[in-house]
């Protein structure tokens, strides 16, 4: 026996960007269902980035979200960029913005989502299995089984953050649905050390390749480094990452530098993607089900807040005022501001990598767009306008 659950939202991923869209459409009075296939306790601990943009902060304030944010998030005004051989850049996002970025990690922001939703006691169910959304077009539903048992959820809209290997953007025919790729010849090793972080948010250009030091807290150190796309975690012992480290940070930073024992490390691929439509019928994407972007720009999560962002405005607009107009231009809406930070990890990672077989031209020209930053406070005006992220 097939139970039915009858809501406004039927929401298919339990990740950041589905479980803030859920909080949001409680605050308006929109009722919702979360179906995420990972049980919470796996959710809960995916250890992701967690650089905000202010406007990021903005959202999540109004959905009275920070608490803990405001206790435990470290603010970054400048971030440090490094060209070996060269002078290293100092960006001052205040300075030349007015705004900054706030180092907060998004299990922190996961764990914030789960607690105000176990709170506001709304409808959730983890750890299913062949969730699928049915005729997108007229009365959509979406069924799925958990513990044996079969569910289906009808509801008026359904929205897609299942993530880049969902089955959302894949329920778009692909008549209809077009993608942009770029995938990398490399990736990014991660550390998560229990040590005290690098004072500066710093991004470095080694001949090795990328180096990325980050904050998660005032005790806990976040690094990456740039590795062969083949590469394996057990390739690479906590003695050899650190002298990777060192070996890619200009020596006047090394003394800066606390090492210590990993707690947890990791590889992640890297690409550039972007599906569009962002709607279809009555489905809608949202974070990566709809964009994945490289993490040299740290766009991720904050795309996915701002899609929600977009999307809670146009459902509350339709649901509590009887307005659809922007339902129907969310797409188009969000994807301009996809396409921005497209754009600038695309910069960024073009500009710190190392690129196997890149020609002495190519690096050449790579010195030249670095050279031409340093100089010229226009250019770094308009990088950390792109750095804050537009305002929503």
């Amino acid at each position: 026996m097939t139970l039915k659950i009858k809501t406004d939202v039927a929401i298919i991923g339990g990740g950041p960007a589905g479980m803030l869209l859920s909080h949001m459409l409680d605050l308006s009075g929109i009722k919702s269902v979360v179906i995420e296939q990972k049980p919470r306790a796996y959710v809960l601990e995916r250890i992701r980035a967690g650089m905000l943009e202010s406007g990021t902060v903005d959202v999540l304030r109004q959905a009275g979200l920070t608490g803990r944010l405001d206790r435990e998030a470290i603010i970054q005004e400048k971030v440090h960029y490094g060209f070996q051989g060269k002078e290293t850049l100092i960006l001052d996002l205040k300075a030349h913005t007015g705004r900054w970025l706030t180092a907060y990690g998004q299990t922190a922001i996961t764990q914030d989502l789960y607690a105000a939703h176990d709170k506001a006691e709304r409808m959730l169910f983890d750890g299913v299995a062949d969730a699928q959304p049915h005729d997108l077009m007229h009365s959509p539903h979406v069924t799925f089984t958990k513990e044996g048992q079969a569910y289906d959820v009808e509801c008026s809209y359904i929205v897609g953050c299942d993530g880049f290997h969902g089955v959302s953007r894949t329920s778009i025919p692909t008549s209809v649905r077009k993608e942009w790729e770029q995938v990398y010849p490399f990736g990014w090793l991660g550390v998560l050390a229990e040590v005290p972080p690098m004072p500066e948010l710093f991004y470095a250009r080694h001949t090795d390749g990328f180096l990325l030091a980050s904050k998660r807290s005032p005790t806990r150190s976040r690094y990456y480094v740039q590795v062969p796309a083949c590469d394996h975690v057990s390739d690479w012992s906590d003695d050899r990452f650190w002298q990777a480290v060192y070996k890619r940070l200009s020596t006047e930073f090394h003394h800066r530098v606390t090492t210590g024992p990993s707690i947890e490390k990791s590889i992640a691929p890297l690409r550039s993607f972007v599906s569009e439509p962002m709607q279809y019928g009555r489905l809608f994407l949202a974070g990566d089900a709809a964009h994945i972007v490289p993490p040299t720009g740290a766009k991720g999560l904050n795309l996915a807040v701002s899609d929600v962002y977009y999307l809670h405005r146009a459902m509350d607009a339709f649901f509590n005022h009887d307005n659809p107009n922007l339902l129907e231009e969310y797409g188009s809406t969000a994807l301009r501001r996809v396409w921005s930070s497209v754009n600038l990890s695309w910069k960024l990672t073009k500009l710190f990598h190392a690129f196997p077989g890149e020609s002495a031209f190519e690096q050449k020209l790579r010195e030249n767009d670095f050279d031409l930053l340093l100089d010229h406070p226009p250019m770094q005006a308009a990088m950390a306008y792109e750095k804050v992220g537009l305002r929503l």
